[in-house]
């Protein structure tokens, strides 16, 4: 009994409730396609100190299910945002990086100055001292680096302005902390030691440069080498450690140190494999600084100050959003762009709470406005992915293109609808117009219909699955309905929809493997692809020609599979008959 007792540790019932968390928080708010950010951010605020550990002193027992030690998982908050900007750097590369300067210093600083002078003047007015308005504007001119890009993505044009400026806020947080002691009423020497910082930190970049360049491959080509994943791991975390910490201690953020780290992967062949294998690691790490977030919510402080609480996070995020946009649109990026870029980065950020800490540390704020501008960040990074739904939705309406409602037909033709144009969309309807097949595509993200619209395609923005769009756009008088979109329920609702109301209707859908093809099928699909099959024999194929084996035997061969697979489809589907590999209009072609 008492061995079984000593299994028992507070470290380990916080490490199951964070696990247990996360296996139920990451499914459920994925089946509904939202983002997993408010999920954890909501487990913390339910498991933290503030949430049902107020009651473990009367039930004893919601001990198992609440974070008993809250500051132990700060360590593990700051790795997560480390693996963060390591990934970062393994996306980014030194040329990109070189690319991208102009947005990083140019947009990046003028963005900060602007917010942060707009919002000293404001604090001013309302009484604060300059040196403290200051310190609280550039604490609050900050934007979340480990949210916003949780919820975009860097490819983007709104992805590449956030990483823009939020590179450039990474990198300024160090001068603004020192800048903050200089302005402190006991500050001894503080431009001395910033000098001497920036000096110190400058040589530790270029060391890791210099030593990463020549000691990276190596490290590297002897992991795979021995073909063990652990070894691979193990070599990953110990260049982004140490990267970090060489920055922490020439006194600047680790954060710097990881994306140097990353930045010097990425320039190896060995990135994507390192990327994949950090990738579990992150998210996981990220969850942890969510819950962190949620946990540091005290719902009784903030129901007592909620007017003045709402009014100031209300505040903040309007006058953000509004000084970005409008730089945005200065630097010559589209409205929708520049309207969904700058309500995502409207809220304070993570590393805010830091910079209320240095300001509090050198007395340019007193400690009750440290503390109520705590409760505005919380809020404000609580509501960050509500934001980022309410720019996707700001960026329609400003940058919306409106499919006719019904496409063009060319040469008496009817047009084919293709749903979806992300890589496998554009390459079907490229494809079409090869050979002069008139077709119509959409695509519920406005960026990627904006961009292939202005790049001469038929596409336009529309939401296939929600309302009657692909009647309107005349699906029951097209040559076929094509779906490409890699969202297996969202299909399968369409397919069914589309069969019911046209029952004759050729509806050809990608599917992600044999399983996803037989519930198409199912519902009605024509012709259901599963990508991985096909990618898989033209492999095959591909290696069997360079082999030296003869084109007849491979076709057979190629058939053969494919009809195994056809027949795995059936009886997965529960379908009468094998799917045929042609259609039957293809056919009859053949037999006249």
């Amino acid at each position: 009994m008492s061995g079984t007792s000593d299994l028992y540790s507070p470290m380990m019932s916080d490490a199951l409730v964070i696990l247990g968390a996360a296996g139920i928080v990451i499914p459920v708010f994925n089946r509904f396609r939202i983002t997993p950010v408010i999920g954890f951010i909501l487990v913390g605020l339910l498991v933290g100190p503030y949430g049902l550990g107020r009651m473990v002193f009367d039930h004893p027992w919601l001990s198992y299910v609440t974070i008993t030690q809250p500051d132990g998982l700060e360590v593990f908050a700051e790795f997560g945002i480390i693996l963060l900007l390591f990934s970062i750097g393994l996306e980014l590369s030194f040329r990109r990086l070189w690319q991208m300067r102009r947005m990083v210093f140019g947009m990046g600083s003028l963005e900060m100055i602007v917010i942060a002078g707009s919002l000293t003047f404001v604090l001013t007015t309302i009484g604060q001292s300059f040196s403290g308005a200051m310190a609280l504007a550039l604490a609050l001119a900050l934007s979340s680096t480990a949210l916003v890009l949780k919820i975009t993505e860097t490819t983007t044009p709104v992805g590449r302005a956030a990483l823009a400026m939020l590179l450039f806020e990474d990198i300024a947080l160090v001068p603004i902390i020192f800048l903050l002691g200089a302005l402190g009423p006991q500050a001894d020497n503080g431009v001395d030691a910033l000098l001497r910082t920036l000096l110190l930190g400058s040589a530790v970049i270029v060391g890791l440069l210099v030593c990463g360049r020549f000691l990276l491959p190596p490290l590297f080509a002897q992991a795979a080498r021995t073909k063990s994943p652990e070894l691979f791991l193990a070599a990953s975390l110990l260049v982004v450690i140490l990267a970090a910490l060489a920055t922490a201690a020439a006194g600047l953020s680790p954060i710097v140190g990881a994306l140097v780290a990353g930045l010097l992967i990425a320039e190896t062949e060995y990135h994507s494999e390192v990327e994949q294998i950090i990738e579990p690691f992150k998210g996981l790490a990220l969850g942890v600084f969510l819950i962190t977030i949620g946990m540091s919510i005290d719902v009784a402080v903030v129901w007592e100050n909620l007017s003045s609480v709402l009014i100031a996070t209300a505040g903040v995020v309007v006058l953000k959003s509004v000084v970005t946009g409008l730089l945005l649109r200065l630097m010559g990026a589209r409205r929708g762009t520049a309207a969904e870029t700058g309500i995502l980065m409207s809220s304070p950020s993570e590393t805010t709470l830091i910079v209320l800490s240095a300001a509090l540390t050198a007395k340019l704020i007193q400690p009750g406005t440290a503390q109520f501008w705590q409760m505005v960040t919380a809020l404000g990074l609580t509501i960050t992915p509500l934001l980022a739904l309410v720019g996707k939705a700001m960026a329609r309406q400003v940058d919306r293109v409106e499919p006719p409602l019904q496409p063009e037909a060319t040469s008496g033709r009817a047009p084919t609808l293709i749903v979806g144009f992300g890589r496998v969309g554009r390459l079907v309807a490229d494809m079409l117009a090869k050979h002069d097949r008139p077709y119509f595509a959409i695509d519920s993200d406005s960026d990627l219909a904006i961009d292939g619209h202005r790049n001469g395609y038929a596409v336009g923005f529309g939401d296939a699955g929600r309302g009657d769009l692909l009647l309107r756009l005349g699906a029951g008088e097209a040559a076929a309905v094509i779906l490409t979109m890699d969202e297996p329920v969202t299909a399968q609702r369409i397919v069914r929809k589309l069969r019911n109301a046209f029952p004759d209707l050729p509806i050809i859908a990608r599917a992600r493997d044999a399983r996803h093809a037989a519930q198409l099928y199912r519902a009605g699909a024509t012709h259901a692809v599963p990508e991985t099959l096909e990618s898989s024999l033209q492999l095959s194929e591909a290696a069997l020609v360079e082999t030296g084996v003869a084109m007849g035997p491979i076709i057979a061969s190629i058939h053969e599979k494919r009809d195994e697979m056809r027949e795995l489809i059936m009886e997965e589907g529960g379908l009468n008959e094998k799917p045929a590999l042609k259609s039957g209009q293809l056919r009859g072609h053949e037999a006249a």
